[in-house]
């Protein structure tokens, strides 16, 4: 009896999920290959997803280079409705160090008070922020951080030099064009998902299986 056996699945089956998980397999892929019942599959997929979720949220706060942007999921703007965020979709709200991790985090609102509470908790006084022209990353500099650069977006200016948010914007493409594999996604799995291209754009390049298997090691499933 292993602490897998909740769902009746041996230590080697649970092997067989995660790595069929880590090559990116959606749950009825993974049901057939692996011989599961379908609806364990995706109790067992919910179960790592929220793992990933709670080990992201443990990385350190980030220093050096760093990207801040905002991003909005969902489905198409409604007819009528304007403005940042309108059309019923989820803001999202990103940090990326250049060169290294991406920190997304579901938020509210755009507004200042939102976004600068999540970058004086996860960047450092020290770093280097760029961002594009939007009235929410006004007074920067007022909290300490004394290197912050923008494009004007609104004017066509998009990059100068090292002063660009490319990186963020490369995230948002990933995570966007993923997600629309789940069509229907019921909303209160969105964060979980989330997390997952998180998870995976920062370990782009790595063994997923293995890291995967040291974070539900480290805190069982079930």
């Amino acid at each position: 009896m292993d602490r897998y056996n909740r769902s009746k699945i041996s230590e080697a089956k649970f092997r067989q999920l995660v790595k069929l998980f880590a090559i990116d397999l959606d749950a009825s892929q993974i049901a057939q290959v692996a011989g599961l019942n379908r609806n364990t599959v995706n109790r067992y997929l919910t179960a790592i997803r929220q793992r990933v979720a709670e080990f992201c949220e443990q990385e350190s706060p980030v220093f050096g280079e760093v990207e801040v942007d905002e991003s909005y999921f969902g489905p198409r703007r409604v007819k009528g409705q304007h403005g940042r965020g309108a059309g019923c979709k989820t803001i999202v709200f990103g940090i990326f160090k250049r060169q290294g991790k991406v920190y997304t985090e579901i938020v509210p609102d755009c507004s200042r008070k939102t976004l600068q509470a999540i970058i004086r908790g996860r960047v450092g006084l020290d770093s280097v922020i760029h961002s594009d022209g939007w009235r929410g990353y006004w007074g920067l500099v007022d909290l300490g951080y004394q290197k912050h650069f923008r494009v004007n977006h609104a004017e066509n200016e998009f990059a100068n030099g090292r002063n660009h948010i490319n990186g963020i914007e490369s995230f948002w493409g990933y995570a966007k064009t993923r997600l629309a594999r789940f069509r229907g996604m019921k909303k209160h799995l969105f964060l979980w998902h989330l997390k997952e291209c998180e998870f995976r754009f920062n370990h782009r390049g790595q063994d997923i299986y293995k890291a995967l298997l040291k974070i539900v090691r480290a805190r069982p499933l079930f």
